[in-house]
């Protein structure tokens, strides 16, 4: 499981991240806000599956399926699915973001990726994008990023410097990436550029819609 949070390991096999629960919350209102009151979504790269078990438990009316391709980061969704009651909320497929093999043969309403572009080569971009597009209902399939962006004509925090630093000495495939490239390769695909939703720690959340 890709990470740079100083995730722990519990007795039960659940992982839990400290960036994941001081985030959820803000996150949910945005998902509250733009989700459907009742259909489905596929979550890309759940990590330890803190996000799945709060959004899953908070919007009772949407069948929500975590995914990772980290069978560590399965397990933990696992475990935290079995301290909540959330009947909607699937079991964790084993899903590569970059691998149509992977991805279900059906269709969504959104689908929702938080802290992956960053964290993974552009490749796993370029796949969600082309692979999002194919699962999502159109017209108006929603596809919903969160996490730290490049913009060109805004400063970059001296935090998300130092992280896009940190990045690219742990994989120099890795780092932030410009909004404005995810934003023309998600228009490469028949999205449309919703919104973009300023978020605490210099996070951003982008939203787009299928066309």
């Amino acid at each position: 499981m890709n990470s740079l949070d100083a995730i722990s390991a519990l007795p039960d096999g659940a992982i839990t991240s400290p960036a994941a629960r001081r985030n959820a919350d803000s996150i949910l209102r945005v998902l509250r806000a733009h989700l459907p009151t009742k259909g489905s979504v596929l979550e890309i790269a759940s990590g330890s599956g803190e996000h799945a078990v709060v959004f899953a438990s908070a919007l009772p009316g949407l069948e929500w399926t975590p995914s990772d391709p980290s069978a560590e980061a399965r397990a933990s969704i696992r475990a935290w699915t079995a301290k909540v009651d959330a009947p909607a909320l699937a079991d964790p497929l084993a899903l590569d973001a970059a691998d149509d093999a992977t991805w279900p043969d059906r269709t969504y309403d959104a689908v929702f990726c938080a802290n992956m572009t960053h964290i993974s080569p552009w490749s796993a971009t370029e796949g969600l994008m082309e692979l999002a597009a194919a699962r999502l209902r159109e017209p108006g399939g929603l596809l919903i990023l969160y996490g730290p962006y490049r913009e060109a004509d805004i400063p970059l925090a001296t935090s998300n410097q130092a992280f896009d630093d940190s990045l690219k000495v742990r994989n120099p495939a890795w780092g932030l990436r410009d909004r404005e490239a995810v934003q023309a390769l998600a228009r490469r695909h028949g999205f449309a550029a919703t919104l973009r939703i300023e978020m605490p720690a210099n996070n951003l959340m982008l939203l787009y819609r299928r066309l």
